[in-house]
């Protein structure tokens, strides 16, 4: 009888630790991708990214339009020619083609690259910015309201732009 007293004083104290717990958790929510798009960083990183996927593609479309010169050239210039002349002009413009599509693949991993590294710190930012509002504000969890179907919480979007001075 004794230990069933125990047994039940232990389950009755653990039921209302964890009751008493669970009414204590306070939920807020943010849209983050809409913060960090609202941020003046991410607008300037995308404006460099945009200005160097300007600067790739005017390369590939110069070197587009010297190839395409040079095939009609040679197209033009084939009767002309030895069969062993046409060979070469047609290896070389193979390899031409394959160094322009190599250059192409190397553009697009570097504009990658550049992106991540650009919008990193800015990402970063705003998760210390959510950390610190919602430790202010006495939060436990945040969760991302892009992906919510019922948001009943409070809102932190708001907040979290003061705190980063927006």
């Amino acid at each position: 009888m004794k230990h069933l007293k125990s047994l039940l004083f232990a389950a009755v104290l653990f039921v209302g630790a964890t009751s008493f717990t669970t009414a204590q958790t306070k939920i807020a929510h943010i849209n983050k991708q809409e913060l960090i798009k609202a941020m003046p960083a991410y607008a300037q990183a995308q404006t460099e990214i945009e200005k160097l996927g300007k600067t790739y593609e005017a390369t590939i479309q110069t070197s587009l339009k010297e190839l395409d010169v040079k095939l009609k050239q040679y197209n033009a210039e084939a009767e002309t020619k030895t069969e062993e002349e046409n060979m070469k002009r047609m290896q070389e413009v193979e390899g031409i083609k394959q160094s322009l599509g190599e250059y192409q693949q190397q553009a697009q991993k570097d504009l990658q690259e550049k992106e991540f590294n650009l919008l990193k710190p800015i990402v970063e930012k705003a998760d210390n910015a959510i950390k610190a509002v919602a430790k202010a504000q006495g939060y436990q969890y945040v969760v991302d309201s892009a992906m919510l179907i019922v948001a009943d919480g409070k809102n932190l979007m708001m907040d979290v732009k003061k705190q980063l001075g927006m």
